[in-house]
């Protein structure tokens, strides 16, 4: 057996593996197979690892200080697929970036500073920065806090995620096609309205009922239609093809099955949450399922609601087109999904005719579940 050291962690909604890069094979190819067999992949049941059996709960994150220039930690986000002997390193994932702040305090990787830290973060997914402030006290993070985020149960304690100029992540463009809304030709359905974006990670949005959904179904039902995932998988392939990380549609699934992420919207409408609550349709502003390696998130990956948020201020975007201009004054996009409301904070200026996003932001908790030692086969 071969064991390395390794804390699992909360971030946001989504848990995974921190493992410290001098705790792991210098040679970067013995990588996959490690973290393969942590999360007990390719075994969609995944009974001899930690996996949880979906994309949220299956990310590795591997965290070293950093020699660059005003940046404290360096990091890189694995993204396990179920079911399949491949792991995905083209995205990040913004809520266990979440978690990289208090394990780089908890690691003695940074200078504490109460009653907060800000630790700037650099993602090698992405090559992006981002800021995110942890509460300290005694030299070390403070896990406790009244912060509630939807789809966690409890609070704990707040921390403020900061994307910094998130646009053009992965393609270096803000819309990758150069158009706010763009008409996809999509086998068996015809054309379908869209609109593509790159903040903190690609996505592709459709209206929820181009693809036979009202928008407000609950993930296995999103899952269990057939149809749905069928049209939404070729949406996100042709996306995909758009964007050039995929020459055709089967290349997308079998190679980029998570960038870029598809997801559906439909105007506020008050629904049941995965937990029975009501989800009152005063509460947000738009209301969407997100797609995240081919299953309905069970509340909506952070990096896409970047791209959701600045959808929804982007003029001629088809969120913006349909739900029509935000009112004068709102800085914030509150985000109906299956778990509750998220409320992203994104920063637009348009200076000599070009759009930029300087950051967008958003409240987000992290807890450290275990640490210890991991056991893998040799």
């Amino acid at each position: 057996m071969r064991e390395f050291k390794t804390v699992f962690m909360r971030g946001g909604t989504s848990k995974g593996c921190m493992f410290l890069k001098d705790d792991l094979p210098a040679d970067r190819s013995e990588w996959d197979r490690i973290f393969l067999q942590v999360m007990g992949s390719p075994d969609p049941k995944q009974i001899d690892g930690l996996g949880g059996t979906v994309s949220s709960n299956n990310k590795i994150v591997i965290v070293w200080k950093s020699d660059k220039e005003h940046v404290d930690i360096e990091y890189l986000v694995g993204q396990v697929i179920v079911g399949k002997d491949q792991i995905d390193y083209k995205s990040n994932c913004g809520n266990m970036t979440a978690a990289v702040g208090p394990f780089a305090v908890e690691a003695g990787l940074v200078n504490v500073s109460e009653p907060i830290t800000t630790v700037r973060l650099y993602n090698c997914n992405t090559d992006k920065l981002i800021n995110v402030t942890v509460p300290c006290e005694d030299g070390s993070f403070v896990h406790d806090g009244d912060c509630r985020i939807a789809g966690v149960d409890g609070t704990a304690a707040e921390l403020k995620v900061n994307f910094l100029n998130p646009s053009g992540a992965k393609t270096g463009k803000l819309l990758p096609t150069s158009q706010a809304m763009e008409v996809l030709e999509i086998p068996g359905l015809g054309q379908v309205e869209a609109s593509i974006l790159d903040v903190s990670n690609p996505m592709v949005l459709v209206k929820a009922e181009s693809v036979g959904l009202t928008g407000t179904e609950l993930p296995e039902e999103i899952n269990n239609n057939a149809r749905a995932c069928e049209l939404l998988e070729k949406i996100r392939g042709t996306a995909a093809c758009r964007m050039g990380f995929a020459k055709d549609l089967a290349d997308a699934t079998e190679n980029s099955p998570a960038v870029p992420k598809v997801g559906v919207f439909t105007a506020p409408v008050s629904y049941l949450d995965i937990a029975d609550g009501q989800v009152e349709k005063e509460a947000m502003d738009v209301c969407v399922r997100a797609i995240s390696v081919f299953k309905c998130h069970k509340a909506c990956p952070l990096t896409s609601a970047s791209s959701i948020s600045v959808a929804a201020f982007l003029e001629g975007s088809i969120i913006y087109q349909t739900l029509g201009k935000p009112v004068s004054g709102k800085q914030n996009v509150r985000i109906g999904h299956p778990s509750g409301i998220m409320t992203m904070y994104p920063e637009i200026v348009k200076q000599d005719g070009e759009l930029t996003v300087p950051g967008v932001a958003v409240q987000r908790t992290a807890r450290r579940i275990m640490d210890g030692t991991v056991y893998i086969r040799n």
